[in-house]
């Protein structure tokens, strides 16, 4: 559902909202700068932005792209920056793209297009109306309090990946047969993901505090570098992330690779087992087998049955002794 709201921060006094677009297009025209803030607006309405204010169109095009990852452009009347929300809910990671342009006399935020239901900016205006002063010197420390609100949610996130984690690592030592490793391998889909989008951040922090934009006085960039920093210690957490998620799937592999070894060994020793058994008794199955067809009887004679038959059991079991301590002397030595 499309939202937008505006406001005028004048020289003096505090800043109020505006009904219209028209009578904030008509706002900037006086003193102080105006903040347009829209929220999944129609492509319509930002296209308005290109003649009333000069928005270039092919930045008004980055806005309704996914795929863009971070980054800045320099205009003759503004500065296009596009900036990234993270939100961690129910172990699904969510990028919600954040636009900022800039200029001497507004800022225009554009959020919400991919963002379906969420708001990356849904409470900024009211921590600006009822705890920063020093929205109203410039767009350039507006700007500053909007991406620093949106660093300090990541924070949520990163809390949110480390928990799951040690959850992982937890279940892992406890039963790596019930060890689900697409856990990690999606982990490291997110991470790359964090990786990728705090690279192109840093690299926009790197420009705005080395006073390439215009539009950020020297003022304001003292305020920017504790965003950078904030975002270089994610960035460390996410290769220390990284560097942990690799170390649990190798201690999987390692585990599962003892666990298989284990029930090889088992499955070896039964076959062992079955093996002097059936070594044990081939040979007393022939004699069985022939004491079976009476040839013992035949060469004694019928009437000696008596002392034929238990001789026989006698030299079985005599046989199977000596193939068993054989065998297992043989064992003994290897």
């Amino acid at each position: 559902m499309s939202e937008s709201k505006y406001y005028h921060f004048p020289s003096s006094g505090s800043f109020y909202g505006i009904a219209t677009l028209e009578a904030a297009f008509a706002a900037t025209m006086e003193n102080g700068f105006v903040w347009f803030d829209f929220y999944q607006p129609t492509k319509e309405v930002l296209s308005s932005l290109i003649d009333k204010i000069g928005i270039h169109p092919l930045s008004v095009e980055d806005c309704f792209d996914d795929n863009q990852v971070p980054k800045i452009e320099y205009f003759n009347n503004n500065t296009f920056i596009i900036f990234n929300a993270f939100s961690y809910s129910e172990r699904t990671l969510f990028i919600d793209e954040v636009n900022f342009f800039i200029g001497k006399n507004f800022l225009i935020t554009v959020s919400g297009n991919n963002s379906e239901s969420r708001k990356p900016l849904s409470n900024i205006a009211a921590i600006i109306e009822h705890g920063n002063s020093n929205a109203k010197i410039g767009p350039d420390f507006l700007m500053h309090i909007v991406m620093d609100w949106l660093v300090d949610e990541k924070y949520q996130a990163f809390d949110d990946m480390e928990e799951e984690l040690e959850e992982a690592e937890e279940s892992l030592l406890d039963n790596v047969e019930k060890f689900q490793p697409l856990q990690l391998i999606r982990m490291r889909k997110n991470l790359m993901l964090l990786r990728k989008t705090l690279y192109h951040e840093r690299e926009i922090l790197v420009k705005i505090c080395r006073n390439d934009c215009p539009f950020v006085t020297e003022k304001a960039i003292v305020h920017y570098r504790d965003i950078y920093d904030h975002l270089a210690k994610f960035f460390e957490l996410t290769e220390t992330y990284r560097e942990i998620e690799t170390s649990l799937m190798e201690l999987y592999t390692s585990l599962l690779n003892n666990l298989m070894t284990k029930m090889s060994n088992d499955t070896n020793i039964s076959v062992r087992r079955l093996t002097l058994i059936a070594t044990i008794f081939m040979p007393l199955t022939l004699l069985a087998s022939i004491g079976g067809m009476s040839e013992w009887s035949m060469m004694t004679g019928p009437d000696n049955w008596k002392v034929t038959y238990p001789l026989f059991l006698l030299g079985m079991v005599i046989i199977g002794l000596v193939n068993y301590y054989f065998i297992n002397r043989m064992e003994k030595r290897r």
